[in-house]
């Protein structure tokens, strides 16, 4: 099939009368969402003016009406950008800036902060687009014209000038990491999606589209309930949900406080969790609560699509163990590089990995410097032309061929001479009992490790746990205890923040 409409018109055939959506206050069926889509098109068709692959800006207010938005600018013959309305306006108008929208969809609740924002594009409320009637002769004429390769959204990431980067992908891109990850995890007409992530996060590619593409349902969870998570878990038994693909705080949250030691979720068949590190102390409280779960811990970066490799959890660790990042996904290819651009292939050797093959976007919008520098010629293929994504993630295999995260590029520091990786000093810090969760920053000014930590443990018996694990030169010279950690838009702890403020929560202990 060329897009993924195809996928959703032919389940909206074959299910009926299934739910395909749920927030919190409303469901939508297939059928249902797709003639809301229709005419939630067509009444862009005026503002268009016969363009087609243009961006359109959808704020994503977590709900079926940001869904609806999103797969109505496919319908129209364009591509999305979903903007996080709980951003601060200064970075929206940065990414609006970039973009250039030819068009923004918006809720009422948006409306305020939209007249914060200079912009050229034709905004409209989604509440009022959806009162067209569907021009179908307009839908056709897009679809007969639509090809796989068209962009089908472009997702902003933070830049290390200040400005985000766009990074565009084709309903192809979708299409290929999609069919693998469905095949791969048998997400199938059964399986109920509880939602975690938000709209503009990569993560959401797989639930969502995993979700279209199978038969699936998909449920928003509330972003409140994850501070309350009896709440949560409540809420996954009610809806019956089997399926959860999270960002690893979200988990730790259930572990940190034994919650499952009370309530547990009934449904849970398969568990994954990608966007950071996940510590094996919070995940064995997952796996040993839970029976007869699948845990998969998934690894790629937005312009991979969502995913290039997979670890399917198929043995104990301990909770000072780093758990593998796996093996490349079907249809996609990764390579480990050192710095002089040659393949490592030893066992415990640390290179930037690579990866090639139909995951991979087209590069970044707007943006032919960053472009260059991440979507390179294949250093291993001088004889033609072939664009490889350059990640920026430091890995190494174990002696079961799997892929190890070791890092990133711009988290290996040098101290005292020695080239450290910050991530093994959290893993030490993190395997301490009575710590929930740790960051470690390097403030390069004053040549400082630092140790930002959540849990129970006194800041001098941690020190003396990590002593017991790591070399002298990697132990912390500072260490901060906090009540809890900053987490950012994605749900994952802000380490940003963190490395940037982290001598004003001295002052605050």
């Amino acid at each position: 099939m060329k897009t993924i409409l195809q996928y959703l018109e032919k389940n909206a055939l074959k299910f009926p009368d299934k739910t395909l959506f749920s927030d919190i206050e409303n469901s939508i069926s297939y059928p249902e969402f797709i003639d809301k889509c229709k005419k939630t098109a067509s009444g862009l068709k005026p503002a268009l003016n016969g363009k087609r692959n243009m961006p359109i800006a959808v704020f994503d207010n977590r709900n079926i009406g940001t869904l609806t938005g999103m797969f109505s600018v496919l319908y129209s013959g364009n591509y999305y950008v979903v903007l996080d309305s709980n951003s601060p306006a200064e970075r929206l108008q940065k990414i609006l800036d970039v973009i250039k929208p030819v068009i923004i969809l918006y809720s009422s609740e948006n409306e305020t902060l939209l007249k914060t924002l200079s912009h050229t594009a034709k905004a409209f409320d989604l509440a009022e687009l959806e009162k067209n009637e569907a021009d179908e002769d307009f839908i056709k004429t897009v679809r007969d014209n639509m090809i796989s390769a068209d962009p089908m959204y472009a997702l902003f990431t933070s830049g290390s000038t200040g400005t985000p980067k766009g990074t565009v992908l084709s309903h192809a891109n979708v299409i290929n990491y999609v069919s693998w990850f469905t095949e791969c995890f048998d997400i199938n007409e059964n399986t109920v999606f509880g939602n975690q992530t938000p709209f503009y996060f990569s993560m959401s590619v797989s639930d969502i589209f995993g979700t279209v593409m199978a038969g699936a349902t998909f449920n928003i969870i509330p972003k409140l309930y994850f501070s309350f998570p009896i709440r949560l878990v409540r809420f996954m038994n009610d809806r019956k949900i089997n399926a959860i693909y999270w960002v690893p705080s979200a988990l730790s949250i259930v572990a940190n406080i034994k919650l499952f030691d009370y309530e547990k979720p009934l449904y849970l068949t398969k568990v994954m969790f990608a966007g950071e590190v996940m510590p094996n102390k919070q995940l064995n409280y997952w796996r040993k609560s839970l029976d007869n779960v699948m845990f998969a811990n998934l690894f790629g970066p937005t312009e991979t699509t969502d995913i290039c490799t997979y670890y399917i959890v198929d043995r104990p660790f301990s909770d000072d163990e780093s758990l593998p990042i796996g093996r490349h996904c079907d249809n996609c290819d990764t390579f480990i590089v050192d710095e002089s651009n040659n393949e490592i292939t030893a066992p415990g050797a640390v290179g930037e990995l690579f990866v090639r093959g139909g995951v991979v976007a087209y590069g970044y919008y707007d943006n032919p410097e960053k472009t260059s520098s991440a979507f390179v010629q294949n250093p291993l293929n001088p004889h033609y032309p072939e664009t490889v994504y350059k990640t920026g993630d430091l890995v190494k295999l174990n002696e079961f061929g799997e892929y190890v995260y070791a890092g990133r590029k711009d988290f290996q520091i040098k101290h005292m001479g020695y080239r450290i990786e910050l991530g093994e000093i959290e893993t030490a810090a993190g395997a301490l009992e009575n710590v929930n969760s740790a960051v470690c920053v390097y403030d390069g000014a004053k040549d400082l490790i630092v140790m930002i930590y959540e849990g129970k443990l006194k800041p001098d018996d941690l020190l003396t746990g990590i002593k017991a694990k790591v070399p002298y030169y990697m132990v912390p010279n500072t260490v901060i205890k906090v009540a809890s950690m900053p987490i950012n838009a994605n749900g994952k702890i802000d380490r940003n923040y963190l490395k940037n403020n982290y001598e004003s929560l001295i002052k605050k202990d």
